[in-house]
């Protein structure tokens, strides 16, 4: 069975979004009819497994980098060079950086005072806080470089300026021309190299902009519908003691779970379908949640797979 939101149905007003984890679901704002299950030829059924739901580490990086506004750039230098010798020194500076929207290059104004030469090996390092529970990464490694004509160093500084609202002298201005990337889900976790083009093709998600305003909204207000989430839609052994929402994106949202009796787990609970707006996956979650109160108290059989996968955190 497949969850339609409003937004799916086209000919229904998606209802609003009012978390308050005490509601009332006699009174509530969730209203079943605009909710309701019901079977589509063309679509695939409700399975809330982890396989192709979560986005690719491209997408993920260039999401992180689309956010993010600070970062460590390092790159080789002459400083402390003995007189005669060739060798070079790496240097890590912090940086703010605006990103080239269409093939997700930084861009960096850079100090005259360092000894940064163009065309030399450099990385980004970038991180990205999500609840306070997980800090996603990449590393950009490539060649420190200028834009290669006035054309695309006026398109940098125009980049720049709506990215800190302030102009920049464009001899100052400075590129990493992309050669691979390396992302991380977390510190301590293992990582995933990605290619140049892959990189460039990937498009960051959709509710960037807005997903840390909905994910704190939901822990905020909406706790009994979190458990409620780790209770129906994932296969548990264990009595969740406490739950929080790390981070949401188009495809689905990233739970942390704690058990008196196992530890602390961090689980994957995909959407029915993607969403590619705010008013998508605000009417999404009111579906959700309305199913799983209703699985709950048996008013609807639970005629899907629940979420089976279930990554342990070392505390």
């Amino acid at each position: 069975m497949l969850l339609h939101s409003s937004i799916a149905a086209g000919h229904v007003a998606a209802p609003p979004f009012t978390p308050n984890s005490k509601t009332n679901r006699t009174h509530s704002s969730f209203k079943p009819p605009k909710c309701s299950l019901s079977a589509v030829s063309e679509a695939p059924n409700l399975e809330l497994s982890t396989h192709n739901k979560k986005p690719f580490p491209a997408q993920v990086s260039r999401t992180i980098m689309e956010l993010a506004s600070v970062g460590t750039l390092s790159a080789s230098t002459k400083l402390g060079q003995d007189e005669g010798s060739s060798s070079s020194s790496p240097l890590a500076i912090g940086v703010r950086f605006a990103v080239d929207p269409d093939e997700g290059t930084p861009l960096f104004c850079l100090n005259p005072t360092f000894p940064f030469s163009p065309q030399t090996p450099s990385s980004l390092h970038v991180q990205l806080n999500q609840s306070g529970l997980r800090t996603p990464q990449c590393t950009l490694q490539g060649t420190l470089t200028k834009p290669q004509d006035s054309s695309a160093t006026k398109r940098l500084v125009s980049l720049w300026g709506k990215r800190f609202g302030e102009e920049v002298d464009q001899d100052l201005m400075y590129i990493v021309a992309v050669d691979r990337v390396l992302q991380l889900e977390d510190f301590q976790e293992d990582g995933e190299w990605i290619s140049s083009l892959d990189y460039k093709n990937a498009q960051p998600d959709p509710l960037r902009e807005f997903a840390e305003k909905l994910v704190n909204d939901i822990n905020t207000n909406n706790m009994e519908d979190i458990i409620r989430f780790c209770n129906v839609y994932v296969d548990l052994d264990f009595q969740v003691l406490e739950a929080k929402m790390i981070w949401v994106d188009r495809l689905g949202f990233d739970m942390r779970l704690l058990s008196t009796q196992k530890g602390i787990f961090e689980v994957r609970i995909p959407f029915p379908r993607e969403v590619t707006d705010e008013k998508g996956a605000k009417s999404t979650f009111n579906c959700m949640s309305q199913l799983a109160w209703e699985v709950e108290r048996n008013f609807q059989p639970l005629d899907f797979e629940k979420v089976k996968e279930l990554k342990h955190i070392k505390s």
